[in-house]
């Protein structure tokens, strides 16, 4: 049951109900635009899609969609519009995003209220079934989801892309924060004070036990084994913000019906929509079809499915993550540098086509000295033609380290192809800079003037798929 809200919640209508037309034909949905009144006194802009016609007796089931930081409402058309003819469909742009007021605190406590507050007003409709509300977040809201799902908010379905599961291994993995990635992030997005506190600890990798509550009090990780709700977990192969790690996470820990897609979208490098954006929203609209409509659906035997890159019309399914086996390189030679500086070793040619899936880790032997505070690693592949291509890349956290250490560094958790008679480059530096001014994940840190690192021959172990999904 939904806990007292203990709030006011009022629909302001600021636009007529008016018709859409779509390829030059009436659509099936009308929509409204709405102001949503939180208890602070914020109001949420908001459009509220619903099929035409009478609802049935009980109500239409409803979904509410979440945008991602720094976006909006609109941006969540395409979806609402595709869903639109079977559910009511409720979009708001998130306070201190759009046309709502506000200030942003990245999914805090305040963020998670107002989910609590959106839910119950579309509860609340007479035209909406309210046993029968879903939601569907990507980014910053499908880290609201998760949240709002572990602290009690009763949704009957999820989905969510391009999120996380726990917030400070997913932008601080090894205690060295992506500082590259949390500043595009916030960048231009009215911040709270809370956030704004901690942002230059988060781009410096400092101060970590306060990131590690920030992002501990905006997860679900720990709490999503308690939950049985249907979740379907969307995930970008190539996303270096938000990788795969985070939606296996996700899971294997969670107690319900559950499904896993790992697709042709995400953060940088990748974009969202991708070229399966179809094959997604019609996996999306099953799944609400199943948990909200009580549509027949086959049994969950094979529940995770991979999309092959490039995309090709079909995912494979699978009843488990498909096996990999480990291939081995060796990155021979040594190099000393200070903070500007940076090792770049290159292998032989691959003798064949190999298909990355999950995370790599890079061995190697370092002697640290006068406060070198990290090691980032970037491994690319450059085929015989074409661009080089980012592998995956990572790095760790040394501060308060000195003497001879051996430096294990896990990189991002992707699934890349690196076609046939490509060359292999680790570039071992302070910053992913070195590897290319363009590779922004890693900013170059300020070192002490005095700060040397070096390094001795690196391995790398790099998980590829058994029997490749992509051609």
């Amino acid at each position: 049951m939904m806990e007292p809200l203990g709030r006011r919640v009022v629909a302001v209508l600021c636009a007529s109900v008016i018709a859409l037309v779509a390829s030059g034909r009436a659509s099936a949905f009308t929509r409204q635009d709405l102001m949503l009144h939180m208890d602070d006194g914020v109001d949420l802009a908001a459009t509220l899609y619903e099929p035409n016609g009478a609802p049935p007796p009980q109500g239409f089931p409803a979904i509410v969609l979440f945008h991602g930081l720094g976006a909006s409402r609109q941006q969540l058309d395409l979806i609402a519009q595709r869903w639109a003819d079977t559910f009511a469909v409720l979009s708001f742009d998130a306070r201190g995003h759009g046309q709502s007021g506000g200030l942003v605190s990245v999914d805090g406590p305040r963020e998670i209220a107002d989910t609590r507050a959106v839910y119950a007003w579309l509860a609340a409709r007479p035209e909406v079934d309210s046993q029968a509300i879903g939601g569907w977040g990507i980014s910053l809201g499908g880290g609201a989801l998760l949240r709002s799902l572990v602290e009690g908010v009763p949704w009957k379905a999820l989905e969510v892309a391009n999120t996380w599961s726990n917030l400070y291994s997913a932008l601080a993995p090894q205690n060295l924060t992506k500082s590259g990635a949390i500043y595009a992030l916030t960048s231009g997005v009215k911040l709270d004070p809370a956030v704004q506190a901690i942002e230059q600890d988060a781009l410096r990798s400092r101060n970590l036990d306060a990131l590690r509550q920030f992002a501990a009090q905006r997860s679900s990780l720990s709490m999503l084994s308690r939950v049985t709700t249907p979740v379907y977990l969307f995930q970008g192969r190539r996303d270096f913000v938000f990788d795969l790690a985070q939606a296996k996470a996700a899971y294997r820990a969670l107690a319900g019906p559950k499904k896993l897609y790992l697709g042709d979208f995400g953060h940088s490098p990748s974009t969202f929509p991708g070229p399966d954006i179809d094959a997604v929203l019609a996996e999306g609209k099953a799944w609400f079809e199943h948990w909200l409509l009580h549509a027949p659906m086959p049994p969950i035997r094979y529940p995770i499915h991979v999309s092959p890159d490039p995309w090709t019309g079909k995912a494979r399914a699978f009843k488990t993550l498909p096996p990999t086996r480990n291939v081995k390189v060796v990155f021979r030679g040594r190099n000393s540098f200070s903070a500007r500086g940076k090792a770049q070793r290159t292998a032989g040619r691959l003798r064949t086509r190999l298909e990355v899936f999950g995370s790599a880790s890079v061995r190697v032997q370092a002697k640290l000295s006068g406060g070198w505070a990290r090691v980032v690693a970037v491994l690319t592949a450059k085929p015989r033609r074409g661009k080089t291509i980012v592998v995956s890349e990572g790095g760790i956290n040394t501060s308060g380290v000195s003497g001879k250490h051996t430096l294990t560094i896990r990189l991002i958790d992707d699934a890349t192809v690196i076609p046939k008679g490509s060359t292999l480059t680790l570039t071992l530096a302070s910053s992913s800079l070195a590897q290319d001014p363009g590779n922004l994940l890693y900013l170059d840190p300020t070192m002490p003037a005095g700060a040397k690192v070096s390094l001795g021959p690196a391995q790398l172990a790099l998980p590829v798929l058994r029997k490749p999904v992509s051609r």
